[in-house]
C-alpha cells in the first residue's frame, strides 16, 4: 500500500508539473525569442545610426573623407560582430554591399534578392527566421539607414538559429532544473506522507494479528498518524475490549455452568442407581429415590434455564419497552396466591393506579416471580408477603416484603452472585435466581437490592426501573 500511495502521489505532482512547467516553458521560450530579437533590432537601430554619415555622403570631408569613415565603420561592425557572433552587412540604396563583418561579402556585393533587405530599404524593419542556402536556418534583422526624410540603405543582422535557441534553451534549462528539484522534494514528501499513513495501519494489521493469535491483551495505539487512522484504532481497541469481555464471560459461564451442573446430575445420578438397586427388595424405597430424582430433575432444569438466559442476554443490545407495572404486580399476585394459600400465607398488593416502566421483554415478571418465590422459601404459616409499587421522580420501585429470618450483612453482600447459596437458604434451590434478577435489571437499565426491613423481621427485595414517559 506504501508504494502505491507513493506511486498516486508521485504521478499526482509529476500531472501538475507537466501542465503547469510545458506552456511555461513555451511562454518562456517565446519571450526569450522575441526578447532576443528585439535586441538586436536595437542593436540594428544603433548601427544604422552610426552608419547614416556614410550612407548619405555628409559631412565625410571633415572627418578625413569617405574611405576613412567606411574604415570606421567596417571597425566598428567587426567588433560588434566579434563580441556576439553575429554577421552584420551594410547596404546602400542599390542594395549592394558598403560594410559587412564576412570576409567573403566584398563591397558592391548585390543583396537585392534577400527579402528582408528590400523590406527595410522600403522602409519598413523586418525580423524573423528563414533558411538560406549557404548559412543554413537564421534569425534576422533588418532596418532602414534613414537620413532626414530619406532611406540611404539597410542594415541586417543574423545569427544562426542554432545560436539563438542555444540562449533560449539556457533559459528553459534552468526552468526544467527547477521543475526537477520541485519533482524530487515531492517525491521525497510523499514517501513521509505515505509512510505517516500506511505505517499506523501496519502496526494496527500486526496487533489484529497478535490479536487473532489469542494475545487479548494487545491494544492499538491511539495517538499516532492521522485523527482517522486514531478513530479507527480507538474503535478498534472498542472491538477488542468487547471480545475479550465476551470471551471472559464464556469462560466464566462454562466454568460456572460445569461446576454447578456437576453436584445435581452427580446427585440425579445417585438417586437412580439406588432407585435401580431398590427397585425389587424395596418398591416404597425405591419410589421416594425416584421422587428425590425427579425434584433433583427440576432443580436441574432451573439451573439451565437461568444460565441459559444469562449467556442469551450478554453481549446483546438491551431493547426496552413500556411496562405495565401496576397491572403485572397484580397479575402475578393472582398467579402466586393459591401457593400461598397451601401454606397458610398471605399475599397483598400495593401498586398506585397507572405506574409504567422501561425493561427488556419479561424481565419484570421473571424478577416478581423470583422474589415471590424465594420469599415463599423462607414464609411460615401465618405470615404476610405484601407486593408494592410506587413511583418517585423518574423511577419506578416494585417491592417483596416478607416476614422472614433475614439475611446477616455479608450474605446480603453475596445474595446475587451466581450459584451461591445462604448456609441457611432452603433445600431445593439453584443458586442463580438472584443473579439473574440482577442481570434483567442492569439490562433494563436499573438496579435490584436486597435489604432488612428496619422495622420487623424479614427482607425487603426491590428492583427500580426507568419509568416510562
Amino acid at each position: 500500500m506504501r508504494w502505491r500511495l507513493f506511486a498516486a502521489f508521485a504521478a499526482l505532482i509529476t500531472v501538475v508539473l507537466l501542465a503547469q512547467d510545458i506552456p511555461l516553458a513555451g511562454y518562456l521560450r517565446d519571450t526569450e525569442r522575441d526578447r532576443l530579437l528585439a535586441s538586436l533590432e536595437r542593436d540594428a537601430f544603433i548601427i544604422a545610426g552610426t552608419s547614416e554619415d556614410v550612407l548619405s555622403g555628409e559631412g565625410l570631408e571633415s572627418e578625413g573623407g569617405e574611405a576613412a569613415a567606411v574604415e570606421r565603420l567596417q571597425a566598428s561592425v567587426g567588433q560588434y560582430a566579434a563580441a556576439g557572433g553575429a554577421r552584420v552587412v551594410i547596404v546602400g540604396t542599390d542594395a549592394g554591399v558598403v560594410v559587412s563583418s564576412d570576409p567573403d561579402d566584398e563591397p558592391g556585393d548585390d543583396f537585392s534578392n534577400r527579402p528582408e533587405m528590400m523590406s527595410a530599404l522600403g522602409g519598413d524593419p523586418a525580423a524573423g527566421e528563414r533558411t538560406s542556402q549557404t548559412a543554413g536556418d537564421l534569425v534576422y534583422v533588418a532596418v532602414p539607414v534613414i537620413s532626414g526624410s530619406s532611406v540611404v540603405g539597410a542594415v541586417r543582422i543574423t545569427f544562426p538559429a542554432s545560436v539563438i535557441d542555444d540562449r533560449v534553451n539556457e533559459k528553459t534549462r534552468g526552468l526544467l532544473l527547477v521543475g526537477g528539484i520541485s519533482l524530487l522534494a515531492a517525491a521525497l514528501a510523499a514517501v513521509f506522507m505515505a509512510n505517516g499513513i500506511t505505517s499506523p495501519l501496519r502496526r494496527l494489521q500486526r496487533t489484529t494479528e497478535r490479536l487473532a493469535a489469542g494475545e487479548f491483551d494487545e491494544r492499538a495505539a491511539t495517538n499516532e498518524g492521522a485523527p482517522e487512522i486514531r478513530r479507527l484504532a480507538t474503535s478498534f481497541n472498542t472491538m477488542t475490549d468487547q471480545i475479550a469481555s465476551l470471551l471472559e464471560q464464556q469462560r466464566a459461564f462454562a466454568g460456572d455452568a460445569s461446576h454447578q451442573l456437576r453436584t445435581p446430575l452427580t446427585a440425579l445420578r445417585l438417586q437412580l442407581e439406588r432407585a435401580a438397586a431398590m427397585v425389587d427388595d424395596d418398591p416404597e424405597g425405591a419410589r421416594s429415590r425416584i421422587e428425590a430424582a425427579s425434584a433433583e430433575t427440576e432443580r436441574l432444569q432451573r439451573l439451565v434455564e437461568g444460565l441459559l438466559m444469562i449467556a442469551r442476554s450478554e453481549g446483546s443490545a438491551a431493547v426496552t419497552a413500556p411496562v405495565d407495572v401496576t397491572g403485572m404486580v397484580r397479575e402475578r399476585a393472582e398467579v402466586w396466591a393459591p401457593f400461598a394459600e397451601e401454606r397458610g400465607v398471605r399475599l397483598l398488593t400495593s401498586a398506585a393506579p397507572g405506574l409504567s416502566a422501561l425493561a427488556v421483554p419479561n424481565a419484570l415478571e421473571q424478577i416478581i416471580d423470583n422474589y415471590i418465590d424465594n420469599a415463599l422459601g423462607v414464609a411460615t404459616e401465618g405470615n404476610t408477603i405484601t407486593v408494592t409499587a410506587m413511583q418517585h421522580h423518574d423511577q419506578v420501585s416494585v417491592h417483596v416484603l416478607d416476614e422472614g429470618p433475614g439475611m446477616s450483612p455479608e450474605h446480603l453482600a453475596r445474595a446475587f452472585d451466581r450459584f451461591w447459596r445462604a448456609p441457611d437458604a432452603p433445600q431445593g434451590g439453584s443458586g442463580i435466581g438472584l443473579a439473574v434478577v440482577q442481570h434483567l435489571a442492569r439490562l433494563s437499565g436499573g438496579e435490584a437490592n436486597l435489604r432488612n426491613r428496619p422495622d420487623r423481621r424479614g427482607l425487603d427485595a426491590s428492583v427500580t426501573l426507568p419509568a416510562a414517559r
